[in-house]
């Protein structure tokens, strides 16, 4: 079994700033396997004199990249796009062994995260401006789109490529320049990415990338400096809204892509199997570690009992393990404090009258594992079904008609992502259009694409990602009243 793998030429275990490699005057600290609990690599962490660095680094390099033109920008994102196929299998290793999922789920989330700098290759010459005529015919109307300027991101460790590229690739093709903050779970990935980047030809100080243990002195220093313009944020609503409070006294930009609450709803004219498969792509997906996964399943009573019996047997076959052994279905947990949650909202559901069908109880030896666990007759209100699981439990909840199923869908102050299945698709798209969520799979259990729009309403974000709405994110609109 492979557990070292081949790293990108260049690439180091410390923060990136200006093109080269620094020496990190922050605490170092330890990335572990979260299948065996041991220390994967030591990081050099980056401090408050590597923030400088980096802002000095990307506001230096902002003018000559925003001059640059938008095809050369382009091109540098299709490049790193390529060099990501070429390099597919090691990055997929890379992220399985510091994040924990399976080797399936690594490499499709390479897929998906080279997409977004193949689209945004593609935005980058697109980015348009307007010439009108006023109303009055008195003179012109000319719009011209900028850069925001250098931008702070900030990314999770559920998806550590495709996090970093959603926000970089559009940042880079809109003419921005970036310093990242990757999570301290899975920094690798991140540092790998930066390699990869400088290879494909983005000029030194466009991309700069700052691993540390402690973000939150770091991103509070960056959003107080005058050199960044916008915040790109995606992680828990709980930061986020402590991020948002930080950021308001420069009234920063901000971009948030926050928690969720998916229901996954099945009305009694689904194809029940296809409603499984759907499932175990929304909650079995990175684990269930999603922002996107199902965390409600709102089930007819009339077929509830059926749905529930198939989704236990396909989640009983999921062959839990280490993530980098193909044979795995289910790999770990990021860490052990993600075990130790999952464990309290299920036993506290238990307790509270819910029923288990399967799982329900971390096993013993190294690692970080929780089993696929499946329960029924849960309480609507309890904290199973308020709060974000973010782990392998699917909890059914049946009803009895479509009302109920929607009062229950929005009772919750999230508003990402939205499953449904139903053979009428008049009916699906009635439920659908009532749904207060950003995005809704309409008998699908994946909704992600770069070419679409992603976000949420409510308290699950601001602002979109990817498609075309993605490089609007970075870019300021000027207008110039002028008379010919």
């Amino acid at each position: 079994m492979n557990t070292s793998p081949e790293l990108p030429q260049g690439f180091s275990t410390s923060p990136y700033i200006g093109g080269e490699w620094a020496s990190g005057d922050g605490e170092p600290f330890d990335v572990l396997n979260p299948a065996t609990g041991e220390v994967l690599a030591t990081v050099s962490g980056a401090g408050p004199r590597d923030l400088q660095s980096a802002l000095a680094a990307a506001s230096d390099a902002l003018p000559g990249w925003s001059s640059t033109a938008p095809r050369v920008r382009g091109e540098v994102l299709r490049r790193a796009f390529e060099l990501m196929h070429e390099r597919a299998e090691e990055l997929a290793t890379l992220m399985t062994l510091e994040m924990g999922k399976t080797l399936a789920d690594a490499r499709a989330e390479v897929g998906y995260a080279a997409e977004f700098f193949r689209w945004f290759a593609e935005e980058a010459p697109r980015i348009g401006g307007e010439l009108r005529t006023a109303p009055s015919g008195a003179n012109r109307i000319l719009t011209l789109r900028k850069p925001v300027g250098v931008c702070l991101l900030v990314t999770p460790w559920n998806f550590p490529a495709a996090m970093a590229t959603r926000k970089i690739g559009p940042a880079l093709a809109a003419g921005c320049t970036v310093v990242l903050k990757p999570a301290e779970d899975t920094p690798l990935t991140a540092l790998y990415l930066a390699a990869l980047l400088a290879e494909a030809g983005a000029p030194a100080g466009v991309v700069n990338v700052l691993p540390t243990a402690q973000p939150g002195p770091l991103v509070a220093a960056g959003l107080a400096d005058e050199r960044v313009r916008k915040l790109s944020f995606t992680g828990s609503t709980a930061v986020g809204r402590l991020l948002l409070a930080q950021a308001a006294p420069r009234v920063l930009r901000s971009s948030m892509e926050l928690g969720g609450n998916a229901p996954f709803i099945v009305l009694e004219d689904a194809d029940i199997d296809a409603a499984v498969e759907g499932a175990m792509i929304a909650k079995l997906r990175n684990g269930g570690q999603a922002c996107t996964a199902a965390n409600r399943f709102l089930v007819r009573e009339e077929v509830a009992e059926e749905f529930t019996a198939k989704l236990t047997d396909r989640m009983a076959a999921l062959r839990l393990g280490p993530g980098i052994d193909p044979a795995t279905g289910l790999g770990p947990m990021v860490n052990r404090r993600a075990v130790e949650r999952i464990t309290k909202l299920v036993d506290a559901a238990v307790a509270d009258g819910a029923k288990l069908r399967l799982g329900g109880t971390s096993p013993d030896g190294p690692g970080y594992f929780y089993p696929a666990t499946v329960l029924t007759d849960a309480d609507p209100a309890s904290t199973l079904a308020t709060e974000e699981v973010f782990g392998p439990v699917a909890a059914i909840y049946p009803a009895s008609s479509d009302e109920q199923i929607l009062a229950q869908a929005n009772a919750t102050e999230y508003g990402l992502t939205g499953y449904l299945y139903t053979r009428d698709l008049a009916r699906g798209l009635r439920i659908s259009e009532q749904l207060e969520v950003g995005m809704i799979g309409l008998n699908r259990g994946l909704v992600s694409d770069p070419a679409a729009p992603f976000g949420g309403v409510r308290q699950s974000g601001l602002g979109r990602e990817g498609g075309f709405e993605g490089i609007e994110e970075y870019l300021e609109t000027s207008y110039i009243a002028t008379t010919w």
